[in-house]
């Protein structure tokens, strides 16, 4: 499998987006966010989304020339509009800004609409925590999910992130999806002829179903039952009824060039600890994450961590038919 160094990685993804009419700063925006999480081994939000992402451009359902606008509309609260672009420089605007004005505040929050897909929360949230922050940040997405006891998809996958500093170490961030699997894991599964497992998924009447084609047609399950549906409605109302996206049952697919713009939201919000617990926050942290390790625990975020220490030293494995085809894309085809 060939292979590409980060930085190689990163002026391919510039030239593809570029190439079908993405603006300079933004295809930056967008490549620094989705080499990232391919380093991280979080392919599904790496360099394979180049593809449809340049579809995307070309048919106006992302506006690649669009330029996020940030207003503060109260003493710790920021307001970002994506303007239909794509979600990565909207954030980067925010993460700025929210880092700045907790650090003022004690706490401070933005709310991102008109946006699209966040990629890899754990990212977002990394930044601010690098900064001294503990962080959250949380998406909704096109609906994939029923709520609890429900028939049809109604809410997304809905990520929530975490991050805070810990001394000595890197941060600890907490990054899920609040879906028990995700939906191309049901895919996979349809295209070997294997049945999957009955809490996977619902099917367009509501019932567990073995029968992946079934649960194409109806919806995935949550993690945790209603539990993990409760998680989910929270981050619906936050990034759709608070921050102002769309529901995700109104919000086109992220992965095709059908239809309008998704116009999701995000949700963004720091602490700055010495507001809190005073400058001992990331000491306290260490003695956790600790008392942790020596129970013979693994933190959430090691693999991810051995992933992008490999990546950084030896680059990418990418698939010679996805390096073509961002080849392709880079010289204008």
């Amino acid at each position: 499998m060939p292979i590409l160094s980060l930085t190689d990685a990163h002026t391919l993804t510039v030239r593809a987006l570029t190439a079908c009419g993405t603006l300079p700063a933004a295809a930056g925006s967008v490549a620094r966010a989705l080499v990232a999480a391919e380093a991280d081994g979080q392919a599904g939000h790496g360099l394979a989304r180049v593809p449809s992402y340049a579809a995307q451009v070309r048919a106006g359902k992302v506006d690649g020339a669009a330029l996020p606008r940030l207003i503060q509309t109260a003493a710790a609260s920021l307001r970002v509009d994506a303007a239909g672009g794509f979600a990565y420089p909207a954030v980067d605007m925010a993460v700025d800004a929210v880092a700045a004005l907790a650090r003022q505040m004690g706490t401070a929050g933005a709310g991102i609409h008109a946006s699209h897909h966040i990629g890899q929360a754990g990212l977002v949230v990394e930044r601010l925590a690098d900064q001294g922050m503990v962080a959250l940040v949380m998406s909704n997405t096109p609906a994939a999910m029923a709520t609890a006891g429900g028939r049809r998809a109604l809410l997304g996958t809905n990520p929530l992130a975490f991050a805070a500093p810990v001394a000595g170490r890197a941060p600890l961030v907490i990054d899920m999806a609040l879906s028990l699997v995700a939906r191309s894991k049901i895919v996979a599964a349809q295209k070997a002829g294997r049945p999957i497992p009955a809490d996977w998924a619902v099917d367009a009447d509501g019932n567990p179903t073995t029968d992946p084609a079934a649960a194409l047609k109806g919806a995935l399950a949550p993690i945790g039952g209603p539990k993990g549906a409760a998680l989910a409605l929270m981050v619906e109302i936050l990034c759709g009824a608070l921050a102002g996206g769309r529901y995700g049952w109104q919000a086109s697919s992220f992965l095709d060039a059908q239809g309008s713009s998704p116009a999701v939201g995000q949700v963004i919000i720091a602490f700055d600890p010495a507001a809190f617990r005073g400058p001992d926050f990331a000491g306290r942290m260490g003695e956790l994450v600790q008392a942790i390790v020596a129970d013979g625990a693994r933190l959430p975020g090691d693999r991810r961590l051995a992933a992008r220490a490999r990546a950084q030293t030896h680059g990418l494995e990418v698939p010679l038919a996805l390096l073509e085809e961002l080849k392709a894309l880079a010289a204008g085809g």
